[in-house]
């Protein structure tokens, strides 16, 4: 979609009206940004039928874009997932603000009080491919944490995400706060992703929410700082010491519940002694759930598997596939997972508490699980009402990114006539 001729000029529109609302919002009252939520909330309930509409134009657009059956999942909405989507800013609205929040607290010997307290960072860019409920979180988390936000969703939800964005535009002008501060770009076009990664002027931090392929493309080229959220290649540790029925469940939680999302298993490394037990008890059940299981060479007698290759090791299916793998141990999982990792979610099944306390210490992805299903590495799940991604990277932002990361701080020092020697 070309539609609009000059991509440069309409971005930096957007750049600089983002701004201006950011100026505003830094010290928005928390009541007003609460009510802005909860009134974007019965927007969005109010015009479900609406958003429904204009998410079967984006599922007609998939599919003759030839997405998985996993990648139409995403995109989809019905009435539950609105529903999840006015549960999701309400539970943002509920939370504490964070702008102002004094994150320390000291006196010093000349007589100086120092606070440390959170401050917004101003313009975020959001970039995200499939899911138009993103266009809900990202705008949510943004207003709560005082941010304007600039969003650019994918081109097959290019539909949906604009009927989402208008609920949470008539939240804003409820509350008497700028309808600037969450924009969506209204084009498909490319150029208008390649302007925003450069927009150093306008845009404080660029937040990519997608495949390999999307992150890579703005590490490469983005001169705006990255909260990076890389594909997640999520693995699954059976110990020799799992219990079988919490192995089964967790497992199969992981893989099936929903196989396009980024929390999804693709990986389950099975200790060498559970083969014949637990291990071939799990993969029965997955096969016979319909997932295909890419099996190295120790898992192929069992019947239902399918030879696995060295493409297999740190892939992300996002689809009813999984890569399976005999370890010797412990270690022999942390040295595949260390090899393999995209540093995003990773779990260990063990009733033993020191292999588990061995695989939380000699990993380091943002997210690590004992007993508990990868589909929990979200942040709703995790109390944050929402989330705009999982940050794989180590600087500022880690793990799932919720209002409160979507911060910096600023010190404020009180004296008393006071000068130093």
């Amino acid at each position: 979609m070309k539609d609009i001729a000059d991509i440069p000029a309409l971005m930096a529109e957007i750049g600089q009206r983002a701004k201006a609302a950011s100026a505003e919002l830094a010290f928005a009252p928390a009541e007003a940004k609460a009510k802005a939520l909860n009134s974007a909330a019965d927007a969005v309930w109010e015009a479900r039928a609406e958003i429904i509409k204009a998410n079967a134009l984006d599922m007609d657009y998939g599919r003759n874009k030839g997405l998985s059956d996993a990648m139409m999942d995403r995109l989809m909405l019905d009435e539950v997932r609105i529903q999840s989507i006015c549960d999701g800013l309400r539970a943002v609205a509920a939370q504490d603000d964070p702008v102002g929040e004094v994150l320390a607290d000291w006196d010093r010997p000349s007589g100086l009080n120092i606070r440390r307290v959170r401050t917004p960072l101003g313009v975020v860019g959001v970039i995200y491919e499939s899911r138009p409920n993103v266009t809900a979180d990202a705008g949510a988390l943004c207003l709560k944490s005082g941010n304007a936000v600039i969003l650019r969703g994918g081109s097959e939800g290019f539909n949906s995400s604009r009927a989402i964005q208008s609920c949470l535009v008539k939240g804003l002008k409820d509350a008497g706060l700028p309808e600037d501060s969450i924009q969506l770009i209204p084009t498909r076009d490319r150029a208008a992703v390649q302007e925003l990664l450069t927009m150093v002027d306008t845009v404080d931090v660029i937040v990519p929410r997608g495949g390999k392929g999307l992150v890579g493309l703005v590490q490469r080229e983005a001169r705006v700082p990255v909260f990076a959220h890389l594909e997640g290649i999520v693995h699954i540790y059976l110990d020799k010491d799992a219990d079988p029925v919490k192995a089964l469940e967790v497992v199969m939680n992981a893989k099936t519940r929903r196989t396009g999302i980024c929390g999804a298993a693709e990986c389950l490394l099975i200790h060498k002694d559970i083969v014949d037990t637990i291990g071939t008890g799990v993969l029965k059940a997955l096969i016979d759930a319909g997932v295909r299981v890419h099996a190295d060479e120790a898992l192929q007698s069992i019947a239902g598997t399918m030879p696995a290759t060295a493409e297999d090791w740190g892939r992300e299916y996002l689809d009813m596939d999984i890569a399976a793998k005999v370890v010797d141990d412990v270690d022999g999982a942390i040295a595949h997972i260390n090899t393999f990792s995209s540093s995003h979610t990773d779990c260990v099944i063990t009733e033993d508490q020191a292999v588990a306390d061995r695989f939380f210490t000699r990993l380091d992805s943002a997210i690590l699980m004992h007993n508990a299903s990868t589909q929990f590495a979200d942040g709703a799940e995790f109390g944050m009402g929402a989330e705009i991604g999982i940050a794989t990277g180590k600087m500022h932002a880690r793990g799932p990114v919720g209002a409160a990361q979507l911060t910096s701080f600023k010190y404020l020092v009180t004296g008393d006539g006071t000068t130093r020697a």
